[in-house]
């Protein structure tokens, strides 16, 4: 799938705490800002995870069958199309999670909009 360089796209991540600054150096790394005259512009809230590892996972934290609770870090950002295959890369070569859960979102730009 070819995705055109002017569609905008926002990506949500839950990361552990200790992953957040290494995950947001490697995006920024692999994208073309949005913002002009700006870069590394993330959002991010703790938040709490949830989930069950089943037989034949490996997961970074939990034990099989034991629904595990965690304290996250939801980090939230806007790429341009044309940079969303290296962006997701970055992240998943980073994060610890065998399945990260990322969200990703087409958005538009509100100077469109106005």
């Amino acid at each position: 799938m070819e995705l055109q360089d002017d569609r905008l796209f926002k990506i949500c991540v839950s990361v552990p705490e200790e992953f957040l600054e290494r995950i947001m150096d490697s995006v920024n790394d692999n994208m073309e800002p949005v913002y002009p005259g700006y870069d590394r512009a993330f959002s991010y809230s703790r938040t709490t995870g949830t989930w069950r590892p089943l037989e034949g996972s490996n997961p970074f934290k939990g034990e099989l069958n034991r629904i595990e609770v965690a304290d996250e870090i939801r980090l939230e950002f806007v790429i341009k199309g044309k940079d969303i295959r290296n962006v997701l890369r970055a992240i998943a070569d980073i994060h610890p999670y065998e399945e990260p859960a990322m969200d990703v979102s087409e958005v538009k730009d509100w100077k469109d909009l106005v």
